[in-house]
């Protein structure tokens, strides 16, 4: 890879010129596809995995992280977390929604070849399994490793009488005032269950009466799942609440106490056609979404027949849809685990380097990031690069700088205290035009991304919300700035969100650059955004809905034509999931034609690879760990003057059809060669990872080197 034709003498005299600059859209090698091209790549009935089953194989990826014994044991522990929130959100958006389309009779035949009921069967089948085998690693593998290190998970029989004592106490003082028992019966109806509270279902009985009665009580989610006992020493905290529930019920006996969880549909569907004001509308949907149906009940496998046939009975479940898992449940609380002061126990610590190219030199000032920005290009790779001493920088000194005169920047997701939202407030406090693009429906960001936009406002910023109909999911910053030369654009186009806090932890990467088209394009687009413009042309960008699908097939066809002229000719695509059939079809073909094809995807993938006739020449790898890999790079071989793309665009017909999304073509050789480099590492046969095999199983093939592990150490090398 690039692959190099074995008959060099066709070659095109009239091939892509060799000066380093990439061709033109327009410029490249043409190749169409004949019908009988596309009807032998259609003929192949089972040529795409299922979309929903390719994502629970990506968790059970995540599962084998923590199952692995050779990293560190909070780390471990935290994957545990992390699969759960990851299975969380699967059932409450994609199960959700799979039920939905079979109760209003919209069920059509996947791709995959499956009905909708098919796939939601399989789910709740391999969704259980994996569930069972989360809580096998939690109880037979981490937490034994945790006692041998000195922590230990407990339940309440384990405790001795100081630690009962010292909860009875903590109960008494600040549990006890906190919570509410609700009753069933004639005069009080089952009580709604929030998605994802953790509940106890007590069933106490009448010592006068006899009669037995139901109630339930739910556990507080403002105290630690894992209530420290000391001596690094945790006891769940519905084990507390159950050993005290007489306080409760005074004057009744309590007989059984189990502890369930529901999942609840919690997807958001706003109609902005119809809406006057759409922020009020999502705040309605919003208020909506908390009284979602059940598409999950978790119970302990301990669980009385009889209660769980009432809970069964009142959430009006099926019982494919009732997990019975051992104790404890909501696997999130390990999150508190993990963060625990035992540094012995994680990744070795690492803080990102600022980018050689806008470090500081001589002072301890930070470096003037336009002056650095006016002599190169800057391709800023997080985590390993700051976040902060790049683009959180860029955002601050373009809002103190006098010769700024205004700032447009999308806004997807963001921390909680965000430097840079504070920045753009500045900037407008100051004076500057600031135009803030921010997209409220970003799914389960929407409450913060509302009182985002109403503080900007505020502020006086230009606040809009993107295009009726569509996400805005792009990444972009454009800073205007009035120089003795003129006025000139600084461009920042990223993989991720402006958000600080995930940069430490989120794989991404971003393009600094004054490069006068790209800022041309920019500029088109904000205005497209903000205004009635209909710009849908660009040349440096891909920009979605309108051209990055069409794009990126057509670079792909390139690849076929340089193949058949005898160039060299390869595709290499790191993507978090790739579904598009018509992307998917697009790489098919250029397998069949010998174009070799190397994906790397962190998520779901729905092409299958090593089809003999249809995708022999085509491999997929997974790479997983300490970091969450995030960027989106399409690489083409490019006939020996390599062409590569960044961006915001996942290769899903949500991404390509319904959402704003940007790829701009890396403009500059050093940049070209930096994320191919990063490339070759990915796709070495050293480098640990996945492999999807032609039946949609991931097979883990261990290497020497870790590519996380070893890009931390290559970024340490060059700080040095």
């Amino acid at each position: 890879m690039p692959h190099e034709h074995a008959d060099a003498a066709g070659a095109d005299p009239a091939g892509p010129a060799h000066d380093g600059t990439p061709p033109t859209l327009a410029a490249v090698p043409s190749y169409a596809p004949t019908e009988v091209d596309l009807e032998a790549i259609a003929e192949v009935a089972d040529r795409f995995l299922d979309r929903e089953l390719s994502w629970l194989r990506f968790n059970q990826r995540v599962l084998e992280l923590a199952e692995d014994d050779s990293l560190p044991l909070l780390e471990r522990t935290r994957f545990l977390a992390i699969f759960t929130s990851n299975l969380d959100e699967f059932f409450m958006v994609r199960v959700a929604g799979l039920k939905r389309r079979i109760a209003t009779g919209l069920a059509v035949r996947a791709v995959s070849g499956l009905m909708p009921r098919e796939v939601l069967e399989t789910i709740w089948k391999e969704a259980d399994q994996l569930s069972q085998r989360q809580a096998e690693v939690f109880r037979d593998q981490v937490a034994p490793a945790l006692l041998e290190e000195g922590i230990e998970l407990v339940r309440w029989g384990d405790l001795d009488k100081d630690e009962q004592r010292a909860c009875k106490r903590l109960f008494k003082e600040r549990i006890f005032p906190v919570l509410t028992p609700l009753a069933v019966d004639p005069a009080h109806p089952f009580p709604y269950i929030s998605g994802l509270s953790l509940n106890l279902a007590v069933v106490v009985r009448n010592p006068r009466t006899g009669k037995q009665h139901f109630a339930r009580v739910k556990v507080p989610s403002n105290f630690d799942r894992f209530v420290p006992l000391g001596n690094d020493r945790f006891v769940p905290l519905e084990d507390v609440i159950s050993a005290h529930l007489e306080r409760l019920f005074p004057g009744m006996e309590v007989q059984e106490a189990h502890t369930f969880r529901v999942t609840r549909n919690e997807d958001v569907e706003v109609e902005e056609d119809d809406a006057e004001n759409l922020l009020a509308a999502l705040e309605k949907e919003l208020l909506r979404r908390r009284f979602g149906p059940p598409v999950r009940l978790e119970v302990e496998e301990s669980i009385a027949l009889s209660v769980l046939d009432l809970l069964v009975s009142e959430l009006d479940i099926s019982s494919e849809e009732v997990v019975r898992l051992p104790g404890p449940l909501d696997l999130r609380g390990l999150h508190g685990i993990a963060d625990l002061a035992r540094e012995d126990l994680k990744y070795p610590a690492f803080v990102p380097s600022t980018h050689p190219l806008l470090a500081e030199v001589e002072s301890a000032a930070p470096v003037d990031v336009f002056k650095a920005l006016r002599r190169h290009d800057v391709l800023v790779h997080h985590p390993y690069d700051s976040f902060a001493t790049s683009v959180q920088r860029f955002i601050e000194q373009a809002a103190a700088d006098p010769h700024v005169l205004a700032i447009k920047q999308t806004v997807y997701r963001t921390s909680g205290e965000s430097p840079i939202i504070d920045a753009l407030i500045d900037a407008a406090q100051a004076g500057k035009q600031v135009l803030a693009l921010v997209e409220i429906k970003a799914r389960f960001d929407e409450q913060a991304n509302i009182r985002w936009a109403r503080k900007l406002e505020q502020a006086g910023c230009h606040v809009v919300y993107g295009l009726v109909g569509l996400k805005t999911h792009c990444k972009l910053a454009m800073v205007v700035r009035d120089e003795p030369d003129g006025i000139k654009r600084y461009i920042h186009i990223g993989t991720g969100n402006y958000n600080g806090k995930t940069a430490r932890s989120y794989e991404d990467l971003g393009l600094l650059t004054t490069n006068e088209a790209i800022g041309n394009d920019v500029a088109h687009l904000f205005n497209n955004l903000s205004g009635w413009s209909r710009k849908a042309r660009y040349d440096e960008l891909l920009v979605a809905p309108d051209s990055v699908r069409a794009g990126l097939v057509d670079q792909i066809h390139a690849e076929i034509a340089h193949h058949r002229a005898g160039r060299p000719s390869g595709i290499r695509f790191k993507v978090n999931s790739i579904v598009d059939e018509q992307l998917i079809d697009a790489l098919y073909l250029a397998s069949r034609e010998g174009v070799p094809v190397e994906l790397l995807v962190r998520g779901i993938c729905a092409l299958r690879p090593g089809v003999p006739g249809l995708s022999e020449n085509i491999t997929v790898r997974s790479i997983l760990g300490r970091f969450l890999e995030h960027s989106r790079i399409f690489w083409f071989a490019g006939g020996g003057d390599p062409v590569a793309w960044i961006g915001s665009a996942d290769m899903m017909h949500r991404n390509l059809d319904r959402r704003v999304e940007v790829l701009v073509r890396l403009p500059t050789e050093e940049s070209r060669v930096e994320v191919q480099t990063l490339l070759e590492q990915a796709f070495s046969a050293d480098t640990d990872a996945w492999v999807l095999g032609p039946d949609g199983e991931w097979v883990r093939h261990p290497g020497a080197v870790h590519l996380q592990e070893f890009l931390i150490e290559r970024h340490r090398s060059r700080r040095g």
